[in-house]
């Protein structure tokens, strides 16, 4: 079984991502989305700081650091983007103009709950930022993430014992052996990596999954 990596989650994402969709991007593993939008496809991407059409990360130095993502990440900005007040941003979030938002979580729940903000133990001072913003004012959620944490448990769990960003938020889960859609409170499996079965990831999960009838194979291509 050889599990999808950072690049291949984000390429299966950006396949679900139809053309002329306004899309934001969380922090980390959600920004590679952007490198992996077909050919051919537009998608115009959102940062909450103030920026519409962002393109890809600045790739030569010096880096213009007066040109940054959200995630103070330097970016470029494409032909007929454009630049505007923080509070501006957000009004496009809160007031539903955000087709996905696109967030990386510790925990997702069945019913569509999201933990993503405070992980016991961690190194950096818990801060929810717009996180909460996005999960509930983006028409959509996308989460990526490992199917498994790094101590062995399921990060997909009947409910979130982490503090929540959001609730009943999110919409499809895409992971690095499996994409399930989160429908009536319900984890529906519709793709699966080959070398791991049904009754494994069953087993390995502490709810229980429903199958979609039309279950196929997640194989991305080599990235």
């Amino acid at each position: 079984m050889m599990n999808l990596n950072r690049h291949q989650i984000a390429w299966r994402v950006a396949q679900d991502i139809p053309g002329g969709a306004y899309v934001n991007l969380g922090s980390g593993m959600p920004i590679l989305v952007a490198e992996h939008v077909p050919h051919g496809r537009e998608v115009i991407f959102h940062s909450e700081n103030g920026l519409l059409g962002v393109g890809p990360r600045q790739t030569r130095e010096p880096f213009d650091r007066n040109l940054i993502n959200a995630g103070n990440m330097p970016v470029t900005l494409l032909p007929g983007g454009a630049f505007f007040h923080h509070g501006d941003s957000f009004v496009m979030v809160r007031g539903g103009h955000i087709d996905i938002s696109v967030l990386g979580a510790y925990q997702v729940a069945a019913n569509g709950d999201l933990a993503n903000w405070d992980l016991p133990g961690g190194r950096r001072t818990p801060a929810v930022g717009g996180a909460m913003d996005l999960a509930v004012g983006a028409k959509q959620v996308f989460v990526m993430m490992e199917y498994f944490a790094k101590d062995g448990s399921c990060k997909i769990v009947p409910e979130c014992t982490l503090p929540l960003t959001g609730q009943g938020c999110v919409t499809t889960i895409y992971t690095d052996i499996a994409v399930l859609d989160l429908v009536d409170g319900k984890a529906v499996l519709r793709e699966l990596i080959e070398g791991i079965s049904l009754q494994t990831l069953q087993a390995e999960t502490d709810f229980e999954l429903q199958v979609s009838p039309r279950l196929t194979l997640l194989s991305p291509p080599p990235l």
